[in-house]
């Protein structure tokens, strides 16, 4: 047996792991999901910030505090819509 043909076989071997693809995740936790359940998190806790100061339970300050968070993740979701919006409508307009 050659040598060379030796290493080329031990470099195959170790980089073959490299190569394999990833198994998918069987919870369906994904990025897109972990995003989402931080977006409801989010609303939900600015909503309970809400009715707890309208009880006056909480302070201005958390009240205010909770409406810029809610108002970031609204606008950060209606902007990745648009992105998808816009992507789609792209593709519809690329020649067949």
């Amino acid at each position: 047996m050659d040598i060379r043909s030796s290493i080329a076989a031990q470099a195959y071997a170790t980089a073959k792991p490299a190569t394999q693809p990833q198994k998918p995740d069987t919870q369906g936790t994904g990025a897109f999901a972990d995003a989402a359940q931080k977006f409801a998190q989010t609303l939900q806790s600015g909503e309970q910030t809400a009715m707890a100061a309208m009880s006056g339970s909480a302070d201005p300050h958390a009240l205010v505090q909770a409406l810029a968070q809610t108002e970031l993740a609204i606008e950060t979701a209606v902007t990745v819509r648009d992105k998808v919006v816009e992507a789609y409508q792209e593709i519809l307009r690329m020649p067949v």
